[in-house]
């Protein structure tokens, strides 16, 4: 069976027609919907895709899953009761799963996003937006034993973690080091904010990751990292508890 590969979230990718929102969903507006899903697994409840719709507005509602995502065009306004926060294109943003909402897009919006279906039950937290220049706290680096390169420095904010501590979301930063290759050991969609990454796979096949990329490594991906500079992400990763 051959192992998984890095997928690029290709901004441009052909979406198709999906179903439309009910009317419970949508108190007026468009309806209709397109998207692309490059990931879809539900025996952990993920999905990473791309969707786009019309102007429509929501109706209050339960949001059914975990959403992490970037908006590429538009702007959405989410209503909650004791507050609003609005998200524009370049931005990121956090949609707990059983948060309380309304969704507001007064027009064309389009988006990137990975869901996940968390069988640990609903968060009280509530939707935050993503800040890229948050301030960073130091973290772990990877062990001396993996690495060709001296051991970089690194550091990380987190924003979320579920109650399980499987899946987590935050924004993490490194000097530049080179990793020898590894079986990725988690699931990991990574939009990179600033410097660049190169990976190796097994079979001598390279991928180059630039600021604004983003890209998803499923959980066994053979690949070596390659960093040069200084590189900052975030990052949305599902790691089972029992995974080696």
């Amino acid at each position: 069976m051959p192992k998984p590969e890095i997928i690029r979230i290709d901004a441009n990718a052909k979406l198709e027609q999906w179903p439309d929102f009910p009317e419970t969903e949508i108190s007026s507006g468009d309806r209709g919907s397109r998207g692309h899903l490059w990931v879809d697994e539900p025996k952990h409840g993920l999905k990473v895709g791309l969707w786009e719709a019309e102007a429509n507005l929501g109706r209050w509602m339960k949001w059914p899953m975990h959403e992490f995502m970037v908006v590429l065009e538009g702007e959405v306004v989410m209503i909650e009761e004791d507050r609003e926060t609005v998200v524009s294109a370049g931005e990121s943003f956090f949609i707990p799963k059983g948060r309380r909402c309304i969704w507001n897009q007064a027009g064309y919006f389009k988006k990137l996003m990975m869901l996940f279906d968390d069988p640990a039950g609903n968060s009280a937290k509530p939707i935050f937006k993503i800040d890229p220049d948050v301030k960073l706290q130091p973290s772990t680096p990877p062990s001396a034993d993996i690495l060709y390169s001296p051991v970089p420095t690194q550091n990380t904010h987190e924003y979320f973690e579920n109650k399980t501590g499987e899946f987590t979301v935050g924004v993490w930063d490194t000097t530049g080091y080179y990793r020898k290759l590894i079986d990725f050991p988690r699931y990991e969609l990574m939009h990179l904010l600033k410097g660049s990454v190169t990976f190796t796979d097994d079979k001598g096949g390279t991928q180059t990751f630039r600021a604004g990329d983003t890209f998803f490594v499923p959980l066994g991906t053979p690949n070596s990292w390659k960093s040069e500079g200084y590189l900052r992400k975030i990052y949305c990763i599902f790691q089972l508890k029992n995974a080696a």
